[in-house]
């Protein structure tokens, strides 16, 4: 059970980090920030997008500091610079969520390991009912932490995948502003 706990402990960390990074850093209300800047790049008002996107701590406002400081106009320059910003940002939203998997993995397999060593006492011990009942409490513990850890996983995993979806709408729509082209929102009347 003590290495079940360990294993919890750290999962709980990497969750709270990741939550810290996913959640409270790189996410922002996207769709206001991106129409925001948007109608501030369609205005002319490039330097206030800048300060918009200076103003942010979030990924959307890292990929627009990029493409609107990159003095080209030209859609192929600005289409690099966004996939080069994207390879940048993005593993940062992914960085250790596989771990969580993992250590739910591994809290499982723990767990199901001192049920076994704890069943093998308690067929050797005389009240075997009670023994056997008392030997399933490191399994039902390492289930508790991998299923906290999954779900936790489930979550940051749909946040990050939230902020791709922006920062890829963000960057081609910021492109099209600069390059003067007609601003495509869908479901926008």
């Amino acid at each position: 059970m003590i290495v079940v706990l360990a294993v919890g402990l750290a999962g709980i960390v990497v969750l709270i980090e990741r939550f810290y990074v996913i959640v409270v850093r790189s996410k922002n209300s996207g769709r206001m920030f991106i129409e925001r800047v948007i109608q501030l790049v369609h205005s002319g008002k490039i330097d206030e997008a800048i300060k918009q996107c200076t103003a942010s701590p979030a990924a959307l406002a890292d990929l627009g500091l990029l493409i609107l400081r990159s003095r080209s106009r030209d859609e192929g320059d600005l289409q690099r610079v966004a996939n080069a910003a994207s390879l940048a940002i993005l593993p940062k939203l992914t960085h250790r969520l596989q771990h969580l998997v993992t250590l739910a993995v591994v809290a499982v397999v723990f767990g199901a390991l001192g049920t076994l060593f704890e069943l093998r006492g308690a067929l050797v011990a005389e009240a075997v009912a009670a023994a056997v009942a008392k030997s399933l409490a490191p399994i039902v513990f390492a289930l508790g932490v991998a299923g906290l850890l999954v779900l936790g996983r489930g979550y940051l995993a749909g946040q990050a995948e939230s902020i791709t979806a922006h920062l890829h709408e963000f960057s081609a729509r910021l492109i099209n502003a600069l390059i003067g082209q007609p601003d495509v929102r869908l479901g926008h009347r």
